[in-house]
């Protein structure tokens, strides 16, 4: 069997098939409203990101605009849905991509409640289309949250654990 050239591979392999899968984030935190940037919205744009590698197409494939989606990226707390996007677009092999971190001496104990309510989400992938949302939990969140409590209940400040 002669192995094929990449040119051969380029034209013959999906489009799809040349990007990353989505990795699991954390979504991006808006106020509730029918037609903005929900959880679903943003995981289903991810997978379309992931299928057509065509920000336009993806937008309007969830209803939405692409300036509405740079918008998104470029929100406060939206480093999670923006790594995920950077992961969508580069190819296999492309390098690698910094994960984005997290200053955990700023994050609030109700931002750490809302991670673990919230947790960490992908886009569901089957046969070309996207057909759900996988959720995980943000055990990150969880231990943190854990790790302040013992701090807490270790000085005997108020609200922490009794000893």
């Amino acid at each position: 069997m002669k192995p094929r050239s990449h040119d051969a591979f380029m034209s013959t392999t999906p489009a799809h098939k040349r990007r990353r899968c989505p990795p699991f984030f954390l979504p991006v935190h808006l106020r509730a409203r029918h037609d903005g940037w929900t959880i679903e919205r943003q995981c289903t744009f991810l997978g379309h990101l992931y299928l057509t590698g065509c920000v336009t197409t993806a937008s309007r494939l969830v209803g939405m605009t692409r300036m509405s989606a740079y918008r998104l990226r470029r929100s406060e707390g939206a480093e999670g849905f923006a790594y995920a996007w950077d992961v969508v677009l580069t190819p296999p092999g492309g390098g690698r991509i910094a994960r984005p971190r997290t200053d955990w001496r700023k994050v609030t104990d109700d931002e750490l409640f809302r991670r673990l309510d919230c947790g960490l989400v992908a886009p569901l992938i089957h046969r070309g289309k996207v057909t759900g949302i996988r959720r995980k939990p943000d055990n990150r969140a969880l231990l943190r949250l854990i790790r302040r409590l013992d701090h807490a209940a270790s000085r005997g400040e108020p609200g922490g654990p009794p000893r």
